[in-house]
């Protein structure tokens, strides 16, 4: 309130019109905190920004020039953005302009004192908060801003809406205008879908608008793709059922795939909780990450699938591959370099957590140390791929004891990485300059060749001390 009767008194100075609108408005209605503030004002924000920034000690930065949007940002506190836009004729005329009737509503900055009773609702907005649906202005309101495609979705994906059935059918025949709107916001949208809780329901609601296969049409080939009989789903079923099952294993509020004496025996704990949480690249965390890759981990079975004389289904190098065409669609939609290489990671990986134990033991200290080199950040994520993986090609036919022998597994891996003695971390014995020191040896690759097999032998306890580093480093040179 602060801030905006500082706006208001700027605005007075200059005896310009100015009103609260859209996410501001209606996230007051719904008692939703808000960083943002949207204000439509009767001037041209280019002219006046600059002296407001000034006057609100931020700073100014031309959002939108063409359609004339600026914004404030303010850091003295709690970070906000102020966002000054020219209102377009008058402020019904500006609000039918808008998406959503719920983002379609204003208060004067002469009414702020008495926000509730003072709204300007053209569009039934506050009915339609209550009645929980998300609903366009118009039927060019598609073609007006095709990312509006994706925004309605999200937008009842974060606030538990339901979309009605005209603007449903209003985004499935304008659902190709997607292609029209840069990856940037194809991107931030479709994260924040993601992002939501029963992400899998939003994702099947965009495939069934034909959304989906705009934003990845290499996902195409997967639907129907036939699958070995050990799984219960096709590939594209597979993959929304692995989003579902990403989110019933990492505890996020309203995921139900299976039931808790399944749930139990999966790793978790708050320290992986919080690593879940940790931001990647641009706000997006490491949850998101991993929901996208459990969406498109399997986007090259179609291509690699081939069939052995037994007749056995078998998909060689699907991984690998699909690495490679995950990197193209994370290049496509501007994610940026960190998260291209973890979602690559994630995909080329995401079949080994199966592969480090025999049946009925756990994986040794070498192949362990080795998963997690290999792996590097991607570690932990990869494993809860693997096990959302193991859920979603099982299904109903999933065999509890088997499941059970496979989260001890996987459990008994990330308590080793986390432990203070860690087998992944092993306290370093020897560099590069004892090895020189030591035998004459010029710096190069082979010296880290030796480190590593240093690092190797640590793991598994066949070395321990400097002294016998060294004498390995030995061997290894005479051999």
């Amino acid at each position: 309130m602060k801030v905006i009767t500082r706006v208001k008194e700027l605005l007075d100075e200059h005896s310009i019109e100015g009103y609260l609108a859209g996410g501001t408005v209606r996230d007051a209605v719904m008692g939703r905190e808000s960083d943002d503030i949207d204000i439509v004002v009767g001037a041209s924000p280019l002219d006046i920004g600059r002296d407001f920034a000034s006057g609100l000690n931020g700073k100014f930065i031309p959002l939108d020039e063409a359609n004339d949007i600026v914004r404030v940002a303010l850091y003295d506190e709690a970070p906000l953005h102020i966002d000054l836009a020219k209102m377009r004729g008058g402020i019904t005329e500006d609000l039918a302009l808008r998406d959503f009737t719920i983002d379609a509503m204003a208060v004067s900055l002469n009414d702020i004192p008495n926000l509730n009773s003072n709204i300007i609702d053209p569009f039934g907005g506050r009915n339609d908060i209550k009645s929980r649906v998300v609903r366009s202005i118009s039927e060019d309101s598609f073609k007006q801003d095709p990312a509006r495609l994706l925004r309605a979705v999200r937008l009842a994906a974060e606030f538990g809406f339901t979309l009605d059935a005209e603007t449903l059918a209003q985004i499935e025949r304008d659902h190709m205008l997607i292609a029209q709107i840069s990856a940037e916001r194809v991107r931030d949208e479709l994260c924040r879908i993601i992002a939501a809780p029963k992400a899998v329901e939003w994702l099947r609601l965009l495939d069934e608008l034909g959304l989906l296969m705009v934003i990845f049409p290499e996902l195409a080939n997967t639907r129907d793709a036939e699958q070995p009989k050990e799984h219960y789903w096709d590939v594209l079923q597979h993959s929304f059922e692995t989003v579902a099952a990403i989110e019933f294993l990492l505890h996020i509020e309203g995921s139900k795939y299976f039931s808790n004496d399944i749930l139990s025996l999966s790793p978790w704990s708050l320290a992986l909780k919080e690593y879940f949480e940790e931001e990647v690249a641009g706000g997006r965390q490491r949850v998101i990450l991993l929901k996208l890759v459990g969406l498109l981990h399997d986007i090259a079975k179609p291509q690699t699938r081939v069939f052995e004389e037994s007749g056995r289904m078998r998909f060689f190098g699907h991984s690998q591959e699909g690495a490679g065409v995950v990197r193209g669609i994370m290049e496509r939609l501007k994610f940026s370099a960190r998260e291209r290489e973890m979602a690559c990671g994630m995909v080329e990986h995401h079949l080994r957590p199966g592969q480090l134990a025999r049946d009925n033991e756990l994986p040794t200290r070498h192949a362990i140390y080795r998963y997690f080199r290999d792996t590097g950040d991607i570690a932990i994520d990869t494993i809860f791929l693997n096990l959302a993986d193991h859920l979603a090609a099982r299904g109903p036919m999933i065999e509890y004891d088997k499941w059970r022998e496979h989260a001890d597994t996987l459990r008994y891996v990330i308590e080793e990485r986390f432990k203070v003695d860690s087998v992944t971390k092993p306290q370093k014995l020897i560099d590069g300059n004892d090895i020189i020191d030591k035998y004459g040896m010029t710096p190069g690759p082979e010296i880290g060749r030796l480190l590593e097999a240093v690092r190797e032998a640590q793991s598994s306890g066949e070395v321990t001390t400097k002294e016998e580093a060294l004498l390995l480093v030995q061997r290894l040179i005479c051999s």
